[in-house]
């Protein structure tokens, strides 16, 4: 039976989670900052359509990210290596939201409503929530936004409106997060677009222990705050530890949720 959240109520163990629909923990209606906070810190994240109460989830297995498990891909080293481009973080956080809450052709509709834009942008307010933004001519044309606790990035979603803009942004939070020593980049969902950059899944208990650990861990960056990349990133691409990889590349466009 699923447990329904009042407000105040903790969150129910990880391992009450449902098998179908695979990983639905609980239920609500409250969507404020602090609990949205206390579930990403417990491995726990909302996912729900217009007309559905909050609904929280805890997938097992998780597709994960090891930072130095990233695949470079021989096409994207060359794009990062030569193309013009400007990246940006945290200068226009919601405006990345609304980008990846568009209609896509693949999907019917989106999960990211006006009550989760709200939560997250006053998440990122607090510093927690962060967007990395490809631009081009003056103007966004890629980016991707999540949330970062301790030495762990939660991916929530990304957009393109130029080819390959939102795989610089995601290249660029890679290389950085690995200078700030991340750990774990949450991926949520498996894909093979996903699969294709290195991301496998591991088990929810794994994931839950990995969290832990690294959550209340420090990184090299402040814990809450505005974001700045190091200004020689793209000399990472040239003489990067990440694998390059000739690979096919996939029609998804999406760091975490199938639904975005």
């Amino acid at each position: 039976m699923l447990t329904w959240l009042n407000r105040g109520d903790p969150f129910p163990a990880l391992d009450l989670a449902l098998d179908e629909p695979n990983g639905l923990l609980c239920a609500g209606l409250e969507l404020s900052a602090s609990r949205v906070l206390a579930a990403y810190e417990r491995g726990i994240f909302p996912w729900y359509s217009d007309g559905q109460p909050v609904l929280w989830w805890s997938p097992d297995p998780r597709m994960v990210l090891l930072p130095n498990n990233f695949k470079l891909h021989r096409s994207l080293r060359k794009v990062l290596r030569n193309a013009a481009y400007e990246l940006r973080v945290d200068t226009s956080f919601e405006a990345v939201m609304r980008a990846c809450a568009e209609p896509r052709p693949e999907q019917d509709g989106t999960w990211i409503s006006e009550d989760i834009i709200a939560a997250y942008c006053e998440i990122h307010r607090a510093g927690y929530a962060h967007s990395v933004e490809t631009w081009v001519g003056g103007e966004l044309v890629g980016g991707l936004y999540g949330i970062a606790m301790g030495r762990v990035f939660f991916g929530e979603s990304m957009f393109m409106r130029q080819t390959d803009a939102s795989k610089i942004a995601f290249a660029h939070l890679v290389a950085q997060l690995t200078r700030w020593g991340f750990e774990l980049i949450d991926c949520q969902q498996e894909t093979r677009h996903l699969a294709s950059f290195g991301a496998s899944p591991i088990s929810r208990a794994d994931f839950a222990e990995r969290l832990g650990r690294l959550v209340h861990s420090d990184a090299l960056v402040s814990r809450t705050g505005t974001w700045k990349f190091d200004d020689d990133l793209r000399v990472d691409f040239v003489h990067s530890g990440a694998r390059p990889e000739s690979v096919a590349s996939s029609s998804s466009d999406e760091i975490a949720k199938a639904g975005a």
